[in-house]
């Protein structure tokens, strides 16, 4: 996952400001000379309120302030050599740039200190997204993963797409989905998913047990909102949860309402279609015999694409949907953190760089010798036994 943050910038110097102070010290030094150097008719000094207004787009209030003070002296010592400091247009010169100073000083404090203030925000952000979405770890078993999440909002980390992964007897076990909504307000309800998939792991639930578990605590959350709000939102949960079995070349998946996953094999780009997909999860409480597993052929050298509908829903200028499915089947990279870098760039370049839906893009291939025992006709579609 990429984490969108940084340090804060110092309140002093910023970056590159050495150099770029060089420019409001020879404003201030070209105005005093040439201005001691005009006729006492003429008046530059109105110039010097650039040294202090430049410095405040590089550098903090205590720097801008220093600068403004000697733009300051500069006019006093001006004024001293031209007519003398007590002259009233001299005055109304120095008043004026010493006003100046200071306002531009005190705006530029304020907007540290706000910017200091954002930089404590995102830094509590990075590690909310990290306890909620967590970094998937580059191999799991037989698995290689790689994961990316972009969130929608522009000063947002997170949003309503989600996902995590846990161990099983035997396999891993995956969910990713995406909530009602989008950015923040969403949050709440990917919370509730992802700490149900993970508290419930050491139960060895089946694929269908856990989706009803999911399902249950989405609509147990959705209703305690509703009892507390006179004007609820309607709330629901697209899914996948799959297993990824470790000593077999298959997966096995239950489908809440999502977008099917892409199966790259040999070449070709299929998307694995369930025969009766599920409810989306939250619309009602479930049981476990609403959810049917149904098992694919999944071997080493197959490439799985899970990703939310941020992504097919995705439009460019023209209001053109972004086809997934070809962009997969052209691009030559079949290492799963590559296609997901691609497929990421790929987007943002689609969009113009502004998504209008949160997207999770989540790529693995298994490293194993496990060989398909069934490369010819159907590959088995009922839970594998």
């Amino acid at each position: 996952m990429r984490l969108r943050h940084g340090p804060a910038p110092p309140a002093g110097f910023r970056r590159g400001s050495p150099g770029l102070l060089i420019v409001p010290l020879a404003i201030i030094v070209a105005v005093t000379v040439v201005d001691i150097n005009s006729p006492t008719s003429i008046h530059l000094g109105p110039f010097l309120v650039a040294a202090p207004a430049i410095t405040a787009s590089f550098a903090g209030p205590g720097l801008t302030g220093a600068v403004g003070a000697l733009a300051v002296a500069a006019q006093i010592l001006v004024a001293v050599l031209h007519g003398g400091l007590m002259t009233p247009n001299h005055q109304a010169q120095v008043a004026a740039l010493l006003v100046i100073s200071v306002l531009v000083t005190g705006f530029r404090y304020v907007q540290d200190r706000h910017q200091r203030r954002f930089s404590q925000v995102q830094s509590v952000a990075v590690a909310a997204q990290q306890v909620l979405v967590r970094p998937l770890p580059e191999r799991i078993g037989p698995l290689r993963i790689a994961a990316t999440y972009l969130a929608a909002d522009a000063e947002a980390l997170i949003g309503g797409d989600l996902y995590a992964v846990a161990p099983t007897p035997g396999a891993t076990r995956l969910v990713v989905g995406d909530v009602r909504g989008k950015g923040l307000s969403a949050i709440g309800e990917a919370a509730v998913l992802i700490g149900a998939f993970q508290g419930s792991a050491y139960r060895n639930l089946s694929l269908p047990g856990m989706a009803a578990h999911l399902g249950n605590s989405v609509h147990w959350n959705t209703a305690h909102l509703t009892a507390a709000d006179p004007e609820p939102t309607e709330s629901f949960v697209t899914a996948l949860v799959l297993d990824v079995h470790h000593d077999e070349p298959f997966l096995t998946m239950v489908n809440c309402g999502h977008p099917p996953p892409l199966l790259l094999r040999e070449g070709t780009v299929r998307p694995l279609e369930v025969r009766d997909p599920a409810l989306p999860l939250g619309i009602s409480a479930p049981a476990e015999g609403d959810y049917q597993a149904e098992t694919f052929g999944f071997a080493p050298g197959d490439l799985l694409l899970l990703y939310t509908d941020g992504v097919i829903e995705a439009r460019d200028a023209t209001g053109a949907f972004y086809r997934l499915t070809d962009r997969v089947a052209v691009c030559t990279e079949r290492d799963p953190g590559a296609l997901v870098a691609h497929l990421r760039d790929d987007l943002l370049a689609y969009v113009g760089g502004t998504l209008s839906d949160d997207v999770v893009l989540i790529a693995l291939t298994r490293t194993d010798g496990i060989a398909l025992t069934r490369t010819d006709g159907p590959e088995p579609r009922a839970d594998h036994p």
